[in-house]
């Protein structure tokens, strides 16, 4: 590959040569280039990941991100409520109100999840936390709506999705169970006196998985209204001394497995802008951009953590 060649996690268009004696002689790939070096492999919207010995390749070329529509993010943000609503969930409006003990701003924050939620009703928005001894926040995804006049925005977080690859067979170093234990909240000891939060989840299903002590993570599958099912992988922890051993990939890579067996089509992320880290592993994997999202609070007001 050369210097200014598309880098995995890119949109890409492959024209390739077939094997000899076929007709017609070349044929093309679209998708998210995943792998890159003597092969190049390109996960297509659908289907399995297409591998391309180098010597076959005619045109490799980087394509601007696919428009994504106002309606593929509202329904990729009800998968995702569902996949980690809290506690206690109540709708008003066109806005699903989620409470979690005050843990995590994605756990209590309102989210605008139908067509009519520009409308909001304000007082009721805030009466309804502030009976829950919490204060109001919004999660407000890119484009859908602006902060209400008073209200302060904060924490950036991208939204990262994958049409799930082709499974290769599960991984026998990464174990699934049904329940955080011991071990597995030993990475994330803020749940320990509340793992009802993580095994919290409205119309879908919920696993734990482990990778010995080095690593874990959570997925839940959920479905959007329009019927696509994902898997949202959350709760990526890896021991500072296991770091960049690919634990961290292994524990993705099963929750997607685990997800597809599941009738999953597409996985996401949610991470905030500034952990390089984590985009870094997301985007190695092949997960690429689809929207943005911020909190917004009374002015004054700080947003759970």
């Amino acid at each position: 590959m050369t210097p200014d060649a598309p880098v995995p996690g890119s949109r890409v268009v492959v024209r390739y040569r077939l094997p000899d004696g076929s007709t017609p002689p070349f044929t093309d790939v679209i998708g998210v280039l995943t792998a890159s070096g003597t092969a190049v492999t390109v996960q297509p919207e659908s289907g399995d990941p297409v591998t391309v010995p180098t010597e076959r390749i005619v045109a490799l070329k980087a394509l601007a991100p696919r428009p994504v529509r106002n309606s593929e993010i509202r329904g990729l943000e009800s998968a995702a409520a569902d996949a980690w609503p809290g506690l206690e969930q109540e709708w008003i409006g066109g806005w699903l109100l989620r409470a979690g003990a005050g843990v995590t701003r994605r756990g209590n924050s309102a989210s605008p999840l139908r067509p009519d939620a520009s409308v909001i009703d304000l007082p009721a928005v805030a009466a309804w936390y502030h009976d829950r001894d919490l204060q109001p926040s919004l999660s407000l995804p890119d484009r859908l709506l602006r902060p209400p006049a008073g209200w302060n925005l904060s924490a950036e977080a991208l939204v990262l999705t994958l049409p799930i690859p082709s499974s290769t067979g599960p991984d026998t170093h990464t174990e699934r169970i049904a329940v955080p234990d011991d071990r597995w909240l030993a990475h994330h000891p803020r749940y320990r006196d509340r793992p009802d939060l993580l095994t919290a989840v409205r119309d879908g299903v919920v696993t734990f998985l482990r990778r010995g002590d080095a690593a874990v993570a959570r997925a839940a599958a959920t479905a959007s209204p329009t019927g696509r099912r994902w898997v949202g992988i959350t709760a990526v922890a890896t021991r500072p001394e296991e770091r960049r051993r690919g634990h961290a990939a292994a524990v993705c890579a099963e929750a997607m497995r685990w997800g597809d067996a599941r009738g999953a089509t597409h996985a996401y992320v949610q991470v905030e802008v500034d952990n390089d880290e984590a985009r870094s592993l997301y985007e190695r994997l092949g997960f690429t951009e689809h929207h943005r999202y911020r909190y917004a609070s009374p002015e004054g007001v700080t947003a759970p953590g």
